[in-house]
């Protein structure tokens, strides 16, 4: 949805490539625990663990 390089292909799903990388371990652990809540993310973070999570937000907020 994202993309694989963090620019989302479509207006629906925002761009991640950029981020600020505590921003996106607050709202991936927000999914992921339940306190933000999105039919789509859920079940996608839901396995993840805090690590799995920092290397997602350090990797897209490394993108340009």
């Amino acid at each position: 949805c994202h993309g694989a390089k963090g620019i989302s292909p479509s207006d629906i799903w925002p761009n991640l490539a950029g981020k600020k990388k505590g921003y996106l371990v607050k709202q991936l652990k927000a999914f992921r625990d339940g306190t933000r809540n999105d039919p789509m993310m859920a079940p996608l973070v839901k396995p993840l663990s805090d690590k799995d999570i920092e290397n997602l937000a350090a990797y897209y907020s490394s993108l340009k």
